[in-house]
């Protein structure tokens, strides 16, 4: 695992980059976040941005999902991976939302998690971007980044998070998802990293690093 002085300064020059990072998910309210997120496991965000946009119109709150109902649920998301099982995680975390919540998303992981469909990474990524946590989801991008870069050598997303908060101060956390998310996505991208654009390429000792 790399040192922790130099995990600080590779997340400092993220920080300078793009201080600010956002979800690329489009949604509206805290529901329609969570059932992004929901929606986003093996899938794209282009991908489920395209199908929320008209379903977001008519079902932004758990009690209008769940009026949908699980068929018309499908007719909108079908384009999406897995769509089957999560228009029926959808529709049922939005009857639990309406009879154990009152309508609201809750703000806490535990309370979050016992939702169909729903892990720790996607409460991790509701709870910081629509709370303000700073909490830490480790999707596919994170855990590719974080081993080629050397701030883990976990094998699980647990593990990884967990190695992750032990070096990185809150304000580091709260947006190292968004920056690591980026730029696994953009930058070092898993087929082709684009090494030559990279802002920590000094950092990078991959044996398929291209400069």
């Amino acid at each position: 695992m790399r040192a922790k002085k130099e995990i600080l300064e590779i997340m400092s020059v993220f920080a300078a980059k793009d201080p600010n990072p956002r979800c690329e998910l489009d949604y509206k309210n805290a529901f329609t976040l969570l059932v992004a997120v929901v929606l986003s496991a093996q899938s794209t965000d282009k991908g489920v941005n395209k199908a929320t946009k008209a379903l977001f119109e008519i079902a932004d709150t758990p009690q209008k999902m769940a009026d949908l109902g699980e068929e018309k649920l499908k007719e909108y998301i079908k384009t999406i991976g897995l769509y089957n099982n999560k228009a029926k995680n959808i529709i049922a975390l939005s009857k639990e939302l309406v009879e154990k919540h009152l309508g609201e998303v809750p703000e806490n992981r535990e309370a979050l998690e016992k939702l169909p469909g729903v892990g720790r990474k996607t409460a991790n990524v509701v709870l910081n971007v629509w709370f303000d946590k700073p909490t830490l989801a480790v999707d596919t991008h994170v855990m590719r980044i974080s081993h080629r870069l050397g701030f883990s050598e976990g094998k699980t997303p647990l593990a990884i998070e967990l190695d992750l908060l032990k070096v990185l101060p809150p304000e580091y956390v709260k947006n190292a998802n968004h920056w690591l998310v980026l730029f696994g996505r953009y930058i070092c991208k898993a087929q082709k990293p684009d090494c030559p654009d990279c802002p920590i390429a000094a950092y990078c000792h991959s044996k398929d690093k291209r400069i």
